[in-house]
């Protein structure tokens, strides 16, 4: 492993961090408190769905975002020759 192939490795890591991270940014504090009001005319169980995101869907969300990293990164470890 070169020094190159090591910094292009975390590079793109850093970057699928900050995207998984800013959607979920845009799911926890976006749904659930800024467009609390917009989302709250709908409902999902008998629950409004801002209260919906703010307690039960980030979470969801958080953890389907673990699984979509697990993914990316084992294509990446792939790609720079890190699986073994």
């Amino acid at each position: 492993m070169t020094k190159s192939n090591a910094k292009s490795y975390w590079k793109e890591n850093i970057r699928y961090v900050l995207i998984l991270m800013f959607f979920w940014f845009l799911v926890s504090f976006g749904a659930g408190i800024l467009f609390k009001d917009f989302l709250n005319e709908f409902k999902i169980g008998g629950f409004k769905l801002g209260f919906w995101f703010a307690q039960q869907g980030s979470i969801y969300v958080f953890v389907i975002l673990i699984f979509i990293y697990v993914y990316l990164m084992n294509n990446l470890d792939k790609k720079y020759g890190y699986d073994v």
